[in-house]
């Protein structure tokens, strides 16, 4: 059923079907048209970050950015949801077109821009959802606020989604943000992760519990980079790292259609660079800080390697767009 939906969805242009399918998934999630999606997968209980997910298979951030389909999502049998990305205030993002398929490679160039209705519009979706799981929420800063006001606008983001998330993603690795990537690197990771780890327990503290943070870093740093950025982790005891972001890199689709726009390249072709950085970060961690893993799974040897490479919890996104809910069951029932 869902190869029949996708063939009508792919005739027409990526972002139309994508609006088109979060508008059918929100508006059915409760009515019987739900059989549509709807999947049972067996219990593959991992214990991660002080949570319990039921399976480690995961919906990566930026599907459902504004939380308006948590309900359908979590039908389909994900072991646990990411939302977002979400900034302070709502913008739209970069100019359309922004969304392109390379269906030879089973890959996706975006640059979306978080494009959101800001965090506010979130937390309303997410106190409205019916869904109980595991929830991330993944915070962003705005495209106008300086990069050395960055911070601001995470805690903003922080402080409203808390009591509702039960872990929160910084995302410090999109490449559609202008100047968000250098804050991965130096003084300006330290500073702020520093700050974020502090509002962290002054939130743990008014709340009385406690929400992990997880930092999502992009594919393309080197190795050097690699190493310091697990140092930072380390020194300010960030709960986990999601690994990676899409790249800026373009060998693997060099020549085809799409292939010379501007954004983060995903899907298949991104397998072997994203594992590289999991492989890597686990040696430097060594089992310290859990490693979630995500870019290029789409079948379950691609996310068994993932698991073997290092990571603790999976995350699809692009496998999902051309394969749809089957990807899960496939992968989960055979674990």
């Amino acid at each position: 059923m869902y190869n029949l939906a996708r063939q009508w969805l792919f005739r027409k242009d990526p972002e139309q079907a994508h609006d088109i399918s979060m508008g059918l998934l929100k508006k059915y999630a409760h009515s019987p048209l739900a059989w549509f999606w709807r999947q049972k997968v067996k219990t593959k209980p991992v214990h991660v970050m002080g949570i319990e997910f039921p399976n480690p298979v995961g919906l990566a951030a930026g599907l459902d950015k504004n939380a308006d389909c948590i309900d359908a999502f979590a039908q389909m049998g994900f072991g646990f949801l990411e939302v977002g990305t979400v900034t302070p205030r709502p913008q739209p993002g970069n100019p359309k077109p922004r969304l392109f398929r390379i269906e030879q490679k089973q890959a996706i160039i975006n640059r979306m821009g978080f494009n959101n209705h800001g965090v506010d519009y979130l937390v309303e979706q997410v106190k409205n959802a019916q869904f109980r799981g595991v929830l991330g929420i993944n915070i962003g800063k705005n495209k106008d606020t300086p990069d050395a006001e960055a911070l601001s606008d995470y805690i903003i983001c922080m402080r409203k989604v808390y009591p509702f998330a039960s872990y929160i993603t910084v995302n410090i690795s999109s490449p559609n943000t202008p100047g968000l990537r250098s804050l991965q690197h130096g003084e300006a990771l330290d500073q702020l992760l520093a700050g974020l780890k502090k509002e962290q327990m002054a939130l743990t503290t008014k709340h009385g519990k406690y929400v992990p943070l997880a930092v999502k870093i992009a594919p393309d740093l080197s190795n050097e980079e690699i190493k310091q950025m697990a140092q930072a982790l380390l020194k300010h005891e960030i709960d986990a790292v999601i690994a990676t972001n899409t790249t800026l890199s373009r060998e693997a689709v060099k020549g085809l259609p799409f292939a010379d726009e501007a954004g983060g390249l995903s899907g298949a072709v991104l397998f072997e660079q994203s594992t590289a950085v999991v492989r890597q970060l686990s040696v430097l961690l060594n089992q310290k800080i859990p490693i979630i893993a995500v870019g290029g799974i789409d079948s379950y040897s691609s996310a068994k390697a993932k698991l073997a490479a290092g990571a603790s919890l999976v995350q699809v996104y692009t496998g999902f767009i051309y394969q749809g809910p089957k990807l899960i069951a496939d992968i989960v029932n055979r674990l």
